[in-house]
């Protein structure tokens, strides 16, 4: 049952999903992608077809396809691998809820439908239970990110009262720059053993201060190692060391919004950070510019993210 499964916490990469030249899902890639992201970012969670994955780009056949590889190729590797289930469709989020508990999946997480929004919590909630219910032995998680679904109902309300409604309410992916809606999640919710996990990755360190017990993001793919220390020295009560990290982090992430970041230019800088090919995003998203990732590379390498050994086979490390 849901509850027999430890709680998601420390950070949590937002995968990406591999795809060739002519746009097919690239799951040849994925054992490589697990290794990588364990061995060299220290990263052992992952968060699969969400908006990093191009979740709702995907059908419903290749995000069974894509959850299925990261399943088998993580396992006992990965500690936790979450599915994100959510859709327009009921029928087709509970079809994918129902198809992770089947592979073994550690828990699913589900966005508010964005077309035919729900008007208010009850409505939202009541979507949210029937999905829930077609994996009722997995963990559950509400993805909260308002500036893509145009749903605006606090995550606060929201949780008030969600896990008589939901009993395998497990937790929250808070993608917004609220913190008073996500501080009062937390501060309204100390007696439950929720996750918290915080889903802007430049403003993490004043997530943990208000009691974030976890991150999910697209950065963790490439700036794990350097996330993983900032979480480490705050661990340790080292808030200069901390602040330092996140700092240096909003360095490159000031940078590339400047430039125009979203998951396009995510793949890029996945592909030139690790050397595992994550091809073109699809349509309607462009490919990143040559321009785009030559600066990237730059600012990587100034901010001793990258050691470069050997640039022509794009066999590039992530430096301490």
């Amino acid at each position: 049952m849901a509850s027999q499964k430890k709680n998601l916490q420390g950070l949590v990469a937002a995968t990406i999903t591999p795809m060739t030249e002519h746009g097919e899902i690239n799951l040849s890639v994925i054992g490589q992608y697990v290794d990588y992201l364990v061995e060299k970012q220290g990263v052992k969670n992952i968060f699969v077809n969400g908006t990093t994955g191009e979740g709702l780009s995907l059908s419903i056949s290749e995000r069974r396809q894509v959850a299925e590889e990261w399943v088998t190729k993580g396992r006992n590797k990965l500690d936790q691998v979450v599915i994100h289930v959510g859709a327009l469709s009921l029928k087709e989020s509970q079809e994918l809820a129902k198809h992770a508990a089947e592979i073994g999946a550690d828990g699913i997480a589900v966005i508010a439908p964005f077309f035919l929004k729900p008007q208010n919590k009850d409505d939202l909630t009541a979507f949210l239970k029937e999905v829930a219910a077609a994996a009722p032995a997995l963990p559950f998680y509400y993805y909260h990110i308002p500036a893509l679904t145009g749903v605006k109902i606090r995550a606060e309300e929201l949780l008030d009262g969600i896990q008589e409604k939901i009993p395998t309410f497990q937790g929250l992916k808070f993608s917004d720059t609220d913190l008073l809606d996500f501080g009062q999640c937390v501060d309204q919710n100390r007696q439950r053993q929720f996750a918290f996990l915080f889903g802007v990755d430049e403003q993490l360190l004043s997530a943990l201060v208000m009691g974030a017990t976890g991150a999910v993001g697209s950065t963790y793919n490439y700036l794990g190692k350097k996330t993983n220390q900032m979480l480490e020295a705050y661990e340790r009560k080292d808030f200069s060391s901390a602040l330092n990290d996140q700092f240096c982090i909003q360095r490159f992430i000031n940078f590339v919004i400047k430039l125009g970041f979203g998951v396009s230019q995510t793949k890029a800088i996945m592909t030139l950070v690790s050397g595992i090919p994550m091809g073109p995003p699809r349509l309607p998203l462009q490919r990143a510019s040559k321009e785009f990732i030559d600066n990237a590379e730059a600012k990587l390498k100034s901010l001793g993210f990258l050691s470069f050994t050997d640039l022509k086979n794009g066999n590039l490390e992530t430096s301490s």
